[in-house]
């Protein structure tokens, strides 16, 4: 990957914060993170745990970070961050919980994960499944994509403002993106 698209990637991954300014009373304002479909392949029971590509999982090495924030852009502390997707190959695991977990942020609205780059298949872009539920709050399901995945502008769900920032010349590669979501 050029350093030009890498650079337009981060430029991409940057705009998703989507910081708007100010509110009525003065306070900051974040925009929220655009809702997508939860698609067919979710199941419910995932176990808690940072480390989604297990041993034998194919694909590219991927560490997943950023933060949660609220619609006053402030940190949203043990918001549950549900995650899902396909293998390298672009294979859903409909039977067991390969490549299925969530996390829970940190006090500073902080997540991480560890997976791969997910392959894609028929119709569909890489991508990888998302819910973000802030306690007591609303949850927020969407999807995350890649900078310049040939398949983007084929995919009709595909979003530019959820594009990760992604960093490939790092081992693992690394993707960074802040949600927003509901309170």
């Amino acid at each position: 990957m050029s350093a030009t698209r890498i650079l337009l990637g981060t430029l991409a991954g940057l705009a998703t914060i989507g910081m708007a300014g100010t509110g009525a009373a003065g306070a900051a304002t974040c925009t929220a993170t655009p809702a997508q479909t939860e698609g067919p392949y979710y199941r419910a029971g995932a176990p808690q745990r940072t480390v989604l590509a297990t041993a034998g999982v194919r694909g590219t090495r991927l560490v997943v970070s950023g933060r949660v924030l609220d619609p006053s852009c402030r940190p949203v502390a043990r918001a549950r961050v549900d995650v899902w997707q396909a293998d390298g190959s672009g294979a859903y695991d409909n039977a067991g919980y390969r490549l299925r977990g969530w996390v829970r942020t940190d006090a500073r609205g902080r997540y991480r994960f560890t997976t791969v780059v997910p392959g894609q298949y028929p119709g569909r872009t890489e991508h990888i499944h998302v819910k973000i539920t802030p306690p007591g709050g609303d949850t927020l399901t969407t999807q995350l994509y890649f900078p310049n995945a040939g398949a983007n502008d084929g995919d009709f769900i595909y979003d530019r403002r959820l594009l990760v920032r992604l960093d490939t010349s790092a081992r693992p590669w690394r993707a960074t993106f802040t949600f927003v979501a509901p309170r």
